[in-house]
């Protein structure tokens, strides 16, 4: 650290240049573009940079690339817990190109949505959008405001997207329900707005319809224990022998309210989940189809 006046100040990036023996302009790569170079660069002066106190500054970022170096990810529900793999993996995977990331929550709320993604334009240099709930000709919108936009799971042609396809693994589900004889199913929807739940909805549908078996679609549902466990009862007033839900969240509910209503899974019901998120925690253990959401947040597509 320099002294002024008895005072300590942050060191420059001339400073940091000078002592590392490169330019000005290999620092500044370093903490913007670090993929750009040597990791044997990025690592001494990084290392240069430590020692001596430096931080750099945002701001003067900004000013000479136009840049700010943060994007966002935009989440239907932080509490879901298929979102925090793919936030954690988009900041990890951004965290490599010198950006930060900051999150965003619109409660599953369309209208919230909207307004967050008008004020993230003004402070990010792109948005991740995660299972979008808005209708396709306002992402499209917003997409064509020029503010860099990729969707993951939310499938509008023309939009920069990253689509997790759970229908193969739905369509196994039905198929192993029907294999352990089951011939009426129930699907416990998820959020209306949602990609994926008319995805896995459609699944269910018409591989029940291939295999003969009855399928009843519940309403909408948005993806909570809690309301999992109220659709328990509208499962049993079908008569479906067997549920698959948009989500595990759901599954885990529709087995407490299972068992709050004496009917033993999986001796007198049979309940599938979907995503893998919760599958190792549930008692009796759920069966589940495999989610890749991680996979998702890391795909250089979304950062």
């Amino acid at each position: 650290m320099a002294r002024r006046e008895g005072r300590r100040t942050a060191p420059t990036i001339k400073v940091v240049a000078a002592a590392a023996g490169v330019s000005t302009s290999t620092v500044s790569r370093v903490f913007s573009h670090p993929h750009r170079l040597k990791e044997s660069t990025v690592a001494h002066v990084t290392e240069v940079a430590s020692r001596l106190g430096y931080k750099p500054s945002h701001t003067a970022r900004a000013l000479s690339t136009g840049r700010l170096g943060m994007i966002a990810v935009v989440v239907p529900d932080i509490a879901n817990p298929f979102f925090p793999p793919v936030i954690r993996a988009a900041q990890a995977h951004a965290a490599t190109g010198g950006v930060s990331t900051v999150v965003g929550d619109t409660d599953e709320n369309p209208v919230k949505e909207l307004d967050l993604l008008a004020e993230l334009e003004r402070r990010t240099d792109g948005v991740v959008l995660v299972s979008s709930r808005l209708p396709e000709q306002q992402v499209r919108e917003v997409a064509g405001r020029g503010h860099p936009l990729v969707l993951v799971n939310r499938d509008v042609p023309g939009v920069p997207r990253i689509l997790v396809d759970s229908a193969p693994g739905i369509r196994e589900a039905v198929d192993h329900l029907a294999g352990l004889g089951h011939r009426h199913l129930a699907y416990i929807s998820g959020p209306a707005g949602s990609w994926s739940d008319a995805q896995r909805r459609d699944a269910v549908r018409e591989r029940c319809a291939a295999l003969g078996v009855t399928a009843t679609v519940l309403r909408p549902h948005r993806p909570e224990h809690d309301e999992g466990r109220a659709a328990a009862a509208e499962v049993l007033d079908t008569g479906a022998t067997a549920a698959i839900a948009f989500d595990d969240g759901l599954a885990q509910g529709a087995l407490a309210g299972m068992a709050e209503r004496g009917v033993r899974v999986p001796a007198e019901i049979s309940i599938v989940g979907c995503d893998d998120i919760l599958a190792a925690t549930t008692y009796p253990p759920l069966t589940t189809v495999h989610g890749r959401g991680g996979e998702a947040g890391r795909s250089p597509s979304s950062c």
